[in-house]
């Protein structure tokens, strides 16, 4: 994962992104990565649960 804290308190996931954070461009080059989970992930404690993310400026 690239710049995504996920915590879960009882049923709430809340995810933390810092927007003022960039990775570089993307693979086709259209946009600038703030943020990505870099595919499916499992959320902590709730493996059964998954989740893709992906933050990013044009």
């Amino acid at each position: 994962m690239k710049n995504i804290e996920m915590n879960v308190n009882g049923d709430i996931l809340t995810i933390k992104v810092d927007i003022s954070k960039t990775f570089g461009k993307s693979s086709s080059g259209k946009s600038t990565i703030i943020a990505s989970t870099e595919g499916n992930m499992s959320v902590p404690g709730k493996e059964e649960v998954k989740i893709g993310l992906n933050v990013y400026t044009k």
